[in-house]
Formats: C-alpha cells, structure tokens, sequence
C-alpha cells in the first residue's frame, strides 16, 4: 500500500495536477478574504478571525476535492490497467485507502499554507494576540474531517465509471447533498428537524468549529468515510469478478 500511495502523490506532482490543486485553493481563499468586497472579507468584517474562511473552503472543497479524485479509478479503468492493479499482491481494501490516502495528502499540502492566515489574524488583533484558538484549531480538525468524508465520497464516485466528467459530477452532487441537502430538507420537517439535520456534515463541522472536539463528531465523519471506502471496495471486487 505504501507504494501505491507514493505513487499516487507522484502521479499528481509528477502532472500539472496537484499544483493546479493547490494554486486555485489558496487562489480562491485569497481573493474572498482579503480582496474582493463582501461579507467573507476579513478586513472589512471588523473582527479579527478567520470564521470566513472556515464558511467558504467547504464550499470551494466540494469542487476541487472532486476534481482531484475523479481520476483515481476513473482513469485506471479507462487505460485498461484497473485489472493490472487488483492482481498485485495486495487486497483490494489496501488499493482503495491508497488511493485515498493519495488524494488526502494533496489536499492537505493545500492546507497548510493557510496556517499564514492564522499569523496574520494574530496580528490584526486589538490588542494583538486577541485570537479564539480553541475556535480556531476547533474549525481546522472539522476541516481536516470534512476533507476525509469529501475524499472518500470522490474515490467513490471515481469507480463508478471510466468518464472522469461523470465522476466529477456525481462526487460534487454526493458531498454537496451530504454538506447542504439534510440541512434543507430539515429545514422542511419542522417536526423531524434536528434529527434529519444530524445526518447532514454541515451540521457536525459547525458543532466542530465551535471549538469542542465532540466525539460524535469524530464518530460521524469516520463512519462517512469507511462506508463510502467500503462501498468502493464492493463495488471494486464486483469488477473483478
């Protein structure tokens, strides 16, 4: 498996890919909080944290970590090599969180620099210092769980088909559904609102933000992860038989 993911990290440096990842992301990021005029701007806001940008990288996230994952399987099935690799002599669990663990890392080499942001909110602070780290560091492990069931959710979406489109667009109609869609149909059922609103990610990364690591947070976002890993695995094991 170690193999697999090395060579999963090298296939997107090794491309335009995994740059292209990282530039846009910290692209986008940059022009909503410090450039462009709105409620994301942090310099406009008044207020000395990074609140908007934990609102708008999950919805950024919905795109690019499907752009990502599309090709993990997509890709192998459409080169004819999908076969090649589930006769290595390694099971079909360990090719899968290869995969994943692949696209987890670009993902999160995008991340880090955004630890500059925390640098400089520290800075803009009055009186200098004035940060909420518990809601800070809070909001980064909930991005770090978002980023987890988004990934499992494309390396799922990737094996359904060897078009590289039609995995992009299943994988961002499932991660935005499972971020917004619980919420909205919540929002309907006033009588089952909270319960519904549960099963929604949206719901568990704002209670994560928050700056309290709830373990049925945590719970929440491993069980998104290993079904849609273990899915993936069904369905591998269904081509190859």
């Amino acid at each position: 498996m170690k193999s697999l993911l090395l060579r999963e990290i090298k296939s997107f440096f090794g491309s335009p890919i995994g740059y292209l990842v990282i530039a846009i992301f910290l692209l986008l990021n940059g022009l909503f909080l410090w450039v462009f005029e709105g409620e994301y701007n942090i310099l406009n806001s008044g207020f000395a944290d990074l609140s908007p940008f934990f609102t708008i990288s999950p919805w950024i996230l919905i795109f690019l970590i499907p752009a990502v994952t599309m090709r993990s399987f997509s890709d192998e099935m459409k080169q004819g090599t999908l076969e090649l690799l589930l006769t290595k002599p390694i099971s079909i669990w360990e090719i899968v969180v290869g995969k994943y663990l692949g696209a987890f890392a670009l993902i999160i080499i995008a991340i880090i620099p955004t630890f500059i942001y925390v640098y400089v909110i520290y800075g803009l602070g009055m009186p200098e210092g004035n940060l909420d780290w518990g809601s800070t560091f809070g909001s980064y492990f909930g991005l770090l769980f978002l980023i987890s069931g988004y990934t499992a959710v494309g390396i799922f979406s990737s094996s359904l088909s060897e078009n590289q489109i039609v995995a992009f667009i299943v994988s961002v109609f499932l991660c935005f559904f499972l971020y917004f869609g619980f919420q909205g149909i919540a929002s309907q059922i006033k009588d089952w609102q909270e319960f519904i609103a549960y099963f929604g990610m949206d719901n568990h990364y704002k209670s994560m933000s928050r700056g309290v690591i709830d373990t049925r947070d945590a719970i929440y976002f491993m069980s998104i992860t290993t079904l849609f890993l273990s899915v993936t695995v069904y369905k591998l094991k269904s081509h190859k038989s």
